[in-house]
């Protein structure tokens, strides 16, 4: 399938990703990191990093998130203690499904 040329994105979207972008601005400029700086940390490229400041719709959320994350922009007004509560529901949630609807977690295999 080809990828559309553009997307339509709401004026409200464009809004919270510019004002996010300009968040993550401001406090990497108040932590005194270079755009080199906060890049490496986040395993970005320096032009990605820009676009996510920008504010563009393009970006992927992992790396806006994460860059968020590093700078320290909250990006949710949930207490953690909220945060958990809403997985244990979820988890209950799934263990109410049948057994072919559920995912299978992986155990990890670190035994080298």
């Amino acid at each position: 399938m080809v990828k559309p040329v553009s997307r339509p994105y709401s004026q409200y979207s464009l809004n919270a990703l510019e004002l996010l972008g300009q968040l993550v601005h401001e406090a990497r400029v108040a932590k005194a990191l270079t755009a080199a700086d906060l890049a490496a940390r986040a395993s970005i490229s320096r032009a990605l990093l820009a676009r996510i400041e920008r504010g563009d719709p393009g970006c992927s959320i992992g790396a806006v998130f994460e860059v968020a994350t590093i700078c320290g922009v909250p990006l949710f007004n949930q207490e953690q203690r909220q945060l958990t509560t809403h997985l244990a529901m979820h988890r209950e949630k799934m263990a109410l499904l049948p057994k072919a609807v559920r995912t299978r977690v992986k155990g990890v295999k670190d035994d080298f």
